[in-house]
């Protein structure tokens, strides 16, 4: 009798937990892959991020993270996500884009921004849309940000856009229409991993790369590529992603929980990734990194430099009709801006 009882009591006080909101009887172990670096500011958000998923779910859901490329290359990270090995990935647009070319209207188009201003109110202006046909494809957005501004690093200097005539521009593999937009412009387009990236440039196979300060400081590119243009190029975007299946398979509660971590974590990555790379053009120029100040004539002429292959971006690199979009709303929010006195 008294077995029974016991087995009575323990199967009430399993029900009753199924029952606390927040409490799942399954637990759901996630793989998230990432080519941040470990121990970077923004690699410790996303483990903040795993701590408040585990304690507010009581530990029902549990992330491990697989920094720095563990897991290869974004779109092998993207494979692995379609077979089941990783179940959320942190992307760059560039590689968001490998899922749905849309996703390229936030990073492709070089100088089409002004501020990052602009280029965070259009990635939240169209993000619904963008997130929407994500979904379609099996994937849930979690959180979206940004890394501040790519820039021009190369072995000699680079003042105006005829200097780049037959320098070697290390791009990442498998986009021919980025290569192809490249070639037109009289650069020659070297394919190479980002994992190569520094033995390019050493051994003078690579010139130039154009990267964020603070990833040209973390993988030490500076000390061949000691050349600085102050170029605000295009933001680097991204965004971490989770698989739909997963996602569906959580409870209310569990995903409520989780968005708002996430949303923490994106808001903290994009803030510390801005600032450091303020620290770290400082840091550079300390270790002998030469900087050419962009005054506003030479941006008026790289403006129009890059503005003459907009017709070559436009339904290649970029669906057109996203890219029409994002013009417009620019427009629109351009001239807002300047009849409230905006800068």
């Amino acid at each position: 009798m008294k077995n029974i009882v016991r087995r009575t009591l323990v199967a009430g006080a399993f029900f009753a937990a199924l029952s606390v909101p927040g409490i799942s009887a399954a637990q759901t172990r996630i793989k998230l892959g990432t080519l941040l670096p470990k121990d970077t500011s923004q690699y410790q958000s996303l483990e903040r991020m795993s701590q408040e998923w585990r304690a507010k779910t009581n530990g029902s859901v549990t992330l491990t993270i697989y920094p720095g490329g563990v897991m290869g290359t974004e779109e092998e990270s993207i494979q692995k996500m379609r077979i089941g090995q990783l179940q959320a990935v942190t992307l760059s647009a560039s590689g968001l884009a490998d899922i749905d070319p849309y996703i390229g209207a936030v990073e492709k188009v070089p100088m089409l921004f002004r501020s990052m201003e602009e280029a965070e109110y259009i990635r939240g202006k169209i993000a619904p849309q963008l997130e929407s046909r994500l979904e379609q494809k099996g994937y849930v957005v979690l959180f979206w940000a940004d890394a501040g501004w790519i820039q021009v690093f190369s072995r000699r200097p680079v003042v105006h856009p005829s200097d780049l005539k037959g320098m070697r521009l290390l791009t990442t593999p498998g986009d021919p229409n980025e290569a192809e937009l490249i070639r037109s412009l009289g650069i020659v387009p070297v394919e190479r991993s980002w994992g190569d990236a520094l033995v390019g440039l050493q051994t003078g196979a690579v010139d130039t790369i154009v990267t964020t300060p603070f990833l040209c400081l973390a993988g030490q590119f500076y000390r061949s590529a000691n050349h600085y243009l102050a170029l605000n190029y295009v933001p680097l975007a991204g965004a971490t992603i989770m698989s739909k299946k997963v996602w569906d398979s959580l409870t209310p509660e569990q995903r409520q929980a989780m968005r708002e971590a996430a949303s923490k974590a994106g808001k903290e990555i994009q803030n510390s990734s801005r600032s450091e790379n303020e620290t770290s053009i400082a840091a550079m120029k300390r270790l002998k990194l030469q900087e050419q100040d962009m005054t506003p004539e030479m941006e008026a002429e790289w403006r129009s430099y890059f503005e003459a292959v907009y017709p070559k971006v436009r339904g290649k690199l970029v669906p057109e009709d996203i890219l029409d979009q994002v013009q417009k709303d620019l427009a629109q929010y351009r001239s807002t801006k300047n009849s409230s006195g905006g800068r």
